[in-house]
């Protein structure tokens, strides 16, 4: 069986550590791939829809399965699937979800979905007179991809209006940028469940705490994702009956009602607060650094779940009994400018994590930087603390120009 992997990051590369030893699979495919993708298949440098699926009919693909957003938003599924191919992963419709967070609000207000209060915007005017009227802070998102970084929490006028400014006016994001959604601030602390669609149910998994700010104790900008531990110590089993009937059940209904049968991943951003659960977005992928940690403490067998998953089969998610840990290390700079190029040493050194590149390549006989995610270094453990110990410890070793990390990921 010859299985495609889409995407570069280290995401794709638990991916394919997950399924690396499965008998079945006889070559694995990366586009575009890193330096973990590297040892366990083959890198391959088609980047457009088009160009994956000449290649997937070319190299006769049995699975293809996709990483990040864009393709996905781009109607990668729907191509494939025209031309006989098996792809896991939600049609161009069905993708808007993630791809335009003014649709995905809509969808959530019709649908009755816990969610912040919210309005969308189409004219730069009508954003600035209206933050003239509410009180802050405020959270203000470009409706369109933005790897992750189009979030703004603004704090007072001045700062709402310089990013309406920047997202509207300077583009800073492109065309992500050309719709905002203004909602009002939740405060409490957020949880992301990944579930497994089958095209008539989801099947979640556990939750998990991302961290999504640059800096230690969440200050700074936002950036693709700093860390995250599994299952995140603070979300109760009340937090996730209220999730269940107020944002999984409706979600399922919605799609029902709209007609969406898709086979793939949707992941729930979520907050907790004092008044419950609410979503905050949907993702229509797995995330990254989410994957990660949920990934090493999943028992099933990935492609019997994905494989059950396109048959329409019922499945049974099992986790272990663990922790686990990720750490994301960056380059100097992340998540604005950065350098690449720099070799990734000591990593022989490395004795108890798991290293998984995201912003890394080969370079002759070296590993060099090539992104502002470089890697993750991930570990379980009994507790939070010993996986911890071991993801720092190993951290520790790894030496490349400019590197750094956050200091506080599970840390409780």
């Amino acid at each position: 069986m010859k299985i495609l992997i889409v995407g570069n990051g280290a995401r794709e590369s638990a991916i394919a550590m997950k399924l690396q030893g499965d008998s079945r699979i006889s070559k694995m495919y990366f586009a575009n791939g890193n330096a973990t993708t590297a040892k366990l298949g083959q890198n391959v440098y088609e980047k457009s829809v088009v160009a994956l699926r000449n290649f997937a009919l070319k190299e006769r693909i049995d699975l293809t399965i996709v990483g990040p957003e864009a393709p996905l938003v781009e109607g990668i599924v729907d191509d494939f699937k025209e031309h006989g191919l098996k792809i896991f992963g939600p049609r161009k419709r069905t993708a808007e979800l993630e791809g335009s967070k003014a649709f995905s609000k809509k969808f959530m207000q019709t649908n009755n979905i816990k969610t912040a209060k919210a309005v969308v915007f189409d004219a730069y005017q009508d954003a600035m007179d209206y933050v003239k009227t509410q009180k802050f802070p405020l959270v203000i998102k470009a409706s369109g991809l933005a790897g992750g970084k189009g979030v703004v929490i603004a704090t007072d006028l001045a700062e709402a209006e310089l990013t309406i400014h920047r997202f509207m006016i300077e583009r800073i994001y492109g065309d992500a940028g050309i719709q905002l959604v203004i909602e009002e601030y939740l405060r409490g602390f957020e949880a992301s469940i990944i579930a497994f669609a089958n095209g008539k149910k989801l099947f979640p998994c556990i939750p998990v705490k991302d961290y999504k700010k640059v800096g230690n104790g969440d200050k700074g900008p936002n950036t693709g994702g700093m860390g995250s531990v599994a299952p995140s110590p603070e979300f109760t089993t009340a937090h996730y009956n209220d999730f269940e009937e107020n944002i999984l059940a409706p979600t399922l209904a919605g799609l029902e009602r709209a007609g969406i049968h898709f086979k793939g991943f949707i992941f729930f951003g979520l907050m907790v607060t004092n008044d419950g659960t609410y979503l905050l977005e949907y993702n229509m992928r797995l995330g990254d650094p989410e994957t990660q940690v949920i990934l090493p403490l999943m028992e099933n067998n990935l492609l019997d779940v994905i494989l059950d998953c396109l048959e329409g089969k019922e499945i049974d998610l099992k986790f272990k009994d663990e922790k686990a840990v990720c750490l994301v290390m960056c380059s100097g700079g992340y998540p604005r400018q950065i350098e690449t190029g720099f070799e990734i040493k000591n990593l022989d050194k490395v004795k108890d994590s798991q290293i998984l590149f995201a912003g890394a390549s080969n370079s002759g006989d070296a590993i060099v930087t090539s992104g502002g995610r470089v890697l993750s270094v991930v570990a379980t453990g009994d507790t939070f603390e010993n996986a911890r110990k071991k993801v720092y410890d190993d951290a520790l070793k790894i030496q490349f120009d400019y590197a750094f990390y956050r200091e506080d990921i599970g840390k409780f």
